[in-house]
């Protein structure tokens, strides 16, 4: 239950990184930062008082803002997608830390988006799984249709043939800031609730989640394919799910006296993502044989 929640939570994040690496072929570091942004954004207004599912809002805006940021440093300023998003990756930790005014925040005792479920009588083991897979499930809807708008076809456009795009006048400059930014607002979501369920945020939470962002996407293509955008979509969110199950999985195997443990996660995602990238080719070299 502990994989599926985290799972889920991370759902948004995985969401928002197909945006970025499949759709719009942007290469974005941004996330490691934006992700403890929205923590922090949350966890600090719900000390003051707001209410958690506004937390989740304001932590939407601060990550769509700071996806903005990196779009505009690549498209106005001609800075190099990968450089644009270290540096504000870079950024975001001095602001997190400015934002928290210490590195990490507890919420013990304060309220969260998942007090409604358990006061209906729902389990804490059960109820943050169950919250957070309604929620994914409405954002890959929302994202289902807004891919088929007049603006999602642009930016799948853009991703595929920016130049032909550009040449029916659609300004793509506007169509990679925007998508960045919903991108990270994804992302910083995912820290939002996973600060509400794990009951503090801190500036380290992001390193390492646009690895376990683009496993979980590698994850969902090799095994659900990625024919249509609905498929991919839905393919990204239960990526994030088998990969959060497989890590599980993975720190429970022993054998003998050896065992995996917490700081091999990096190793394990490592594998994982090699595993998923070799198998289908080497299956098809042995179907034709």
């Amino acid at each position: 239950m502990g994989a599926l929640e985290q799972g889920f939570a991370y759902g948004f994040l995985v969401l928002g990184v197909y945006l970025t690496f499949r759709v719009l072929d942007f290469p974005d570091l941004t996330v490691d930062g934006s992700l403890p942004l929205g923590a922090a954004v949350s966890a600090v207004a719900i000390s003051a008082g707001v209410d958690p599912f506004v937390s989740l809002l304001l932590a939407l805006a601060a990550g769509f803002c700071a996806g903005m940021v990196t779009g505009i440093l690549n498209t106005k300023f001609g800075i190099l997608h990968l450089l644009a998003s270290i540096l504000t990756m870079i950024a975001l930790y001095s602001i997190n830390l400015r934002i928290m005014g210490r590195p990490n925040m507890t919420l013990l005792g304060k309220p969260t988006v998942l007090d409604p479920v358990t006061s209906s009588g729902i389990s804490m083991f059960n109820a943050a799984p169950l919250l957070f897979g309604v929620f994914s499930i409405l954002a890959l809807l929302l994202l289902f249709w807004l891919l088929h708008t007049a603006f999602g076809l642009a930016m799948q456009a853009t991703g595929a043939n920016r130049q032909m795009i550009t040449s029916q006048g659609v300004n793509t400059d506007n169509v990679i800031i925007l998508t960045v930014g919903l991108s990270n607002g994804l992302a910083a979501v995912s820290g939002a609730l996973l600060c509400q369920s794990q009951g503090a945020a801190d500036v380290n939470m992001g390193v390492g989640t646009i690895v376990a962002g683009l496993a979980s996407v590698i994850v969902g293509e090799t095994l659900f394919g990625c024919q249509s955008v609905g498929r991919a979509l839905l393919a990204a969110l239960l990526g994030s799910v088998i990969y959060r199950l497989a890590i599980a999985l993975a720190l429970s195997l022993k054998l003998g006296q050896f065992s995996f443990t917490p700081s091999d996660l990096n190793l394990l995602t490592a594998l994982l993502v090699v595993a998923a990238l070799t198998l289908p080719g080497l299956r098809r070299k042995v179907l034709r044989r």
